[in-house]
């Protein structure tokens, strides 16, 4: 028997008109799922804040508007997955209901072939999603912090060793807020005294600190300065004094900086010379933390392709299946997805797993999730 190429073409055509038809049919309801879910978001919390606020003359109405303009990409962001998974199961439960799926099957189509364009539009939708957390959102959070003229204080310590296990020195800043660097407190120690430890031999308090660049300086200080024995033995004070120098200077400054922060302010490249630092450092709990929250950018852009493929399955339903019974399931994934985000954060940052495998858990449990649905559904 000989095959025409033209007819060949002819046969695939329906299948390409099946495949843009789908397509337009999960993109739309998984936008109409994204809305919702902006709106379910916003609504109780954020946008009751500022009506509260503006009524009462903290905000201008125009900047009222802003804030909620620019907190959309953040709702975006966790609403992609959740779209998409809503938006494949509405479709495929229609399409279900209107025995499209069963003559599709009929014809012999498999399951991943009648879900190749789902898998396709999920990727770019990841794509989309993983840009938004690199660039649109830490752009937004830098908006919203200059609307609302907040700044996040935090306490800082920086160690600098003469060597492995020896102090040189450690500055303590009490209180960081907006570049201002407030009271600093800095420990010298005498390495020189004995072999195996380091012993404290000035104090030095000083009314504020200025970084310029490769260098920190600390003015209006007040030096208390100890013997050997422990006991204070001089106390002068100082106009000002350069307590770090150079690369540790430089290093310092940026870790202070990042840590006022929260990890969706950074981009992809700032967290990760964060996480570079911290490393450096031996700071191992932020280390930590960080490393799990950068991770958790590529797999949350992974899920959307997970989450497109499980609402798919879980919209192929048999003609007497509970169709509500998918929905509850859905929605519950859904849940369950968000509420031990927070509880792998901690688990990551106190050591008890490694941020790779906290960060990996729970695509890893949804791709399980997706071959048990499937051999369930005998697909």
């Amino acid at each position: 028997m000989k095959f025409d190429i033209k007819s060949l073409k002819k046969i695939e055509l329906p299948f390409k008109i099946f495949d843009g038809y789908i397509t337009k049919q999960v993109f739309a309801a998984t936008l109409v799922c994204i809305f919702l879910f902006v709106v379910i978001w916003i609504a109780p919390e954020t946008l009751l804040k500022v009506i509260k606020r503006t009524l009462a003359g903290v905000y201008t109405p125009w900047v009222g508007i802003q804030l909620l303009v620019y907190e959309v990409p953040k709702i975006v962001g966790k609403a992609l997955p959740v779209g998409l998974l809503l938006g494949t199961l509405f479709t495929f439960d229609k399409l279900t209901k209107d025995s499209e799926l069963t003559v599709l099957r009929s014809i012999g189509l498999s399951f991943w072939r009648i879900v190749y364009p789902i898998i396709v539009l999920s990727i770019f939708i990841s794509v989309l999603c993983f840009s938004l957390y690199n660039t649109l959102i830490p752009y937004s959070e830098k908006k919203i912090n200059q609307l609302k003229h907040e700044g996040y204080e935090t306490h800082f310590v920086y160690t600098v060793k003469a060597d492995k296990d020896k102090l040189q020195k450690i500055v303590i800043v009490p209180r960081y807020a907006n570049d201002q660097i407030s009271r600093p407190l800095v420990l010298n120690f005498d390495s020189t005294q004995y072999t195996d430890t380091s012993v404290l031999s000035s104090i030095m308090q000083a009314q504020y600190a200025v970084y310029k660049k490769d260098s920190w300086e600390i003015y209006k200080v007040k030096e208390y300065e100890l013997g050997r024995d422990g006991v204070f033995k001089n106390i002068s004070n100082i106009d000002k004094v350069k307590v770090l120098d150079g690369e540790k200077a430089n290093t310092a400054f940026k870790i202070m900086s990042y840590s006022t922060k929260r990890d969706r302010e950074l981009n992809n490249s700032e967290i990760t010379e964060y996480i570079g630092m911290l490393h450096q450092e031996n700071l191992n709990d932020e280390y930590r933390f960080m490393l799990n929250k950068y991770l958790q950018r590529y797999f949350h852009s992974a899920i959307c392709v997970l989450f497109a493929v499980l609402g798919c399955l879980l919209g192929f339903s048999k003609p007497r299946e509970q169709k509500l019974v998918n929905f509850v399931i859905g929605i519950g994934i859904v849940f369950a997805y968000y509420i031990t985000l927070p509880f792998f954060d901690m688990c990551a940052e106190k050591g008890i797993l490694s941020p790779y495998i906290t960060s990996s858990i729970q695509p890893l449990a949804i791709l399980i999730a997706i071959f048990i649905f499937k051999k369930i559904k005998d697909l």
